[in-house]
């Protein structure tokens, strides 16, 4: 007898043209199963994100943690490390689910795509339920796209195709076109790290291992060991639940929070029957320095954004304890983003950023990093040639120990060796990026080509973050003006008027959230969570209250 799943989640976003095929009973009840058993403890996590933020506003410093000098000091335990594709992963390109995009990717000649349905991805509800379509449809060789103009796109060759890794949401954003209930009955918006993972995983991980890959996954914005053990209970789980072998699931973690530095051992012990890897995801990590330590004193304040290099003390000290903590653990290390977008209108503008771009896959390959992340297809060359002159043959270099690097959590902290020359064209900047993102991705578009940079939520958040905190701590610019709401308002207007105003733009909505993440006395934790909830979300009016209890909505004055 066929019964129909039943299930905790309830579908309020509306259904388009085969919808149904990722939204069916079946994955929706693998989803609600997923809440049902990890949305308190998922809640836990972000409640200990606050404590933390309160602690570090209040004069605490990050530290490696004495209660786990155990699991740094046994040398014996080692992770998963690859699974059946991942064993070269010298050049990842990264971008959205969309069909165009996806088939870009797919035909880029990368060893990797990050599939990317967090930071490079707006996350309008077409865009999610799509995006998850076109991973469908992507992994059984039956994706094809027709542009407005009538051109088809579709993948050359599917048996040269990347390995697929998909990045979800992070712990912090929902799914409110998806409600689910809870112990009292109360319907809540979905957790989107959850329903991410489940839909991709329930459709797709059985095929994808048939295929000689497997569900592989990048986890975004963790910021402690305990965040890394939630994500291994739900990998079990699903093994379990979806008839999977132990340790099919591999996850690569993004050390991109600044708390996440000091534990990555730990993460990677937690996640050790899971575990692929690390990455160096160097703008969120830059991000997550100014948010935990915004309300610190001068010492704390970077220069223009332009300036922080990956070849800054504390930056070095940041890459060469990944690569060694990684390598230890027979884990991969894989290097930070070249977001470079080639302009074929300036071939002197892209010889010498291109140039950059060798410079920094090189340093990245010295240091002993088995691979790397580009935004553009035409960097792959660039950035391979680097890769290949020290690996050769090898598909990676696990075996570069780095027994020759100590850092200690002083040298982490010493953001103060940055400078911190700010400039009326670096406030500027920031501005003109933000509001620019900012419009972009109310309009449904995640990476964005500005200035010859593709910018995502991570760069964005590090311009409206650095203005915030250039206010708070009155600083003055290298001409001698104190940065001040005033100036930036007045900056902001300027900017303003040179911005071109398309039909369909969204520009007065970007500068309202503009002015609530940068010039408010509360700093947001994130941008994309009071964007998504005024401008995302599909709903009637009685949906624009936000019912999500999610400790992230709050954050710490300093």
């Amino acid at each position: 007898m066929n019964t129909t799943p039943t299930t905790s989640l309830t579908v309020t976003g509306p259904l388009r043209d085969r919808y149904d095929e990722i939204l069916s009973p079946e994955a929706l009840a693998f989803v609600g199963e997923l809440h049902d058993r990890f949305a308190g403890p998922r809640h836990d996590r972000l409640a200990d994100r606050m404590k933390r933020r309160y602690e570090l506003g209040n004069g605490r410093d990050l530290a490696f943690m004495p209660e786990t000098a155990s699991i740094r000091e046994d040398a014996g335990w080692r992770v998963a490390g690859a699974g059946p594709g991942l064993e070269d992963r010298r050049i990842e390109i990264t971008g959205p689910c969309d069909p165009k995009m996806t088939i870009n990717a797919l035909n880029s000649g990368a060893n990797v795509w990050l599939a990317d349905l967090e930071d490079a991805t707006s996350p309008t509800w077409a865009n999610i339920v799509e995006g998850q379509l076109s991973l469908f449809d992507a992994i059984r060789d039956q994706l094809e796209f027709t542009s407005p103009e009538g051109k088809n796109y579709r993948v050359t060759d599917p048996s040269r195709t990347p390995t697929i890794v998909m990045r979800p949401r992070g712990w912090h954003l929902v799914e409110k076109h998806i409600e689910h209930a809870d112990r009292t009955g109360q319907q809540l918006a979905a957790s989107a790290s959850l329903v991410d993972f489940g839909l991709y995983a329930f459709h797709n991980a059985h095929e994808l291992v048939r295929r000689g890959r497997g569900p592989y996954f990048y986890l975004p914005k963790i910021e402690s060991h305990r965040e890394a053990r939630l994500w291994n209970e739900i990998f079990t789980f699903a093994e379990e639940r979806l008839g999977l072998a132990h340790g099919t699931i591999r996850a690569t973690v993004l050390i991109e929070t600044f708390p996440a530095a000091f534990e990555m051992d730990e993460i990677l012990y937690e996640l050790r029957d899971h575990c692929a890897g690390l990455n160096a995801g160097r703008w969120d990590y830059v991000f997550s320095i100014i948010k935990n330590y915004r309300g610190r004193g001068q010492w704390f304040v970077l220069p223009d954004r332009d300036r922080i290099l990956m070849t800054l003390p504390f930056m070095r000290a940041y890459t060469e304890l990944l690569v060694q903590t990684c390598h230890r653990r027979k884990a991969h290390a894989i290097g930070g983003m070249s977001a470079f977008i080639p302009n074929r209108r300036s071939p002197e503008v892209t010889e010498r950023a291109l140039e950059r771009v060798a410079a920094d896959k090189r340093r990245e390959a010295t240091d002993g990093f088995d691979g790397s992340w580009v935004a553009h297809p035409d960097l792959i060359p660039v950035a391979r040639a680097e890769f290949d002159r020290v690996l050769g043959e090898r598909p990676n270099q696990l075996d570069r120990m780095r027994d020759d690097v100590h850092v200690t959590a002083r040298e982490l902290l010493d953001i103060r060796s940055a400078g911190g020359e700010v400039t009326l064209a670096g406030v500027r900047a920031n501005i003109s990026i933000t509001v620019r993102y900012l419009e972009a991705w109310l309009r449904g578009i995640g990476a964005v080509a500005l200035d010859n940079l593709m910018e995502d939520a991570a760069t964005a958040e590090i311009s409206r973050s650095q203005l915030w905190q250039w206010i708070h701590q009155d600083t003055v610019t290298a001409e001698g003006e104190q940065i001040t709401r005033q100036l930036v308002e007045r900056l902001l207007r300027e900017v303003l008027a040179d911005l071109p105003t398309p039909e369909g733009h969204k520009l007065a909505e970007a500068e309202d959230v503009f002015r609530e993440v940068a010039l408010q006395e509360v700093f947001p934790t994130f941008l994309t969570v009071p964007a998504y909830t005024r401008y995302l979300v599909e709903r009637g009016p009685s949906a624009e209250a936000e019912r999500e209890p999610s400790a992230e909505r709050e954050s710490v004055t300093a």
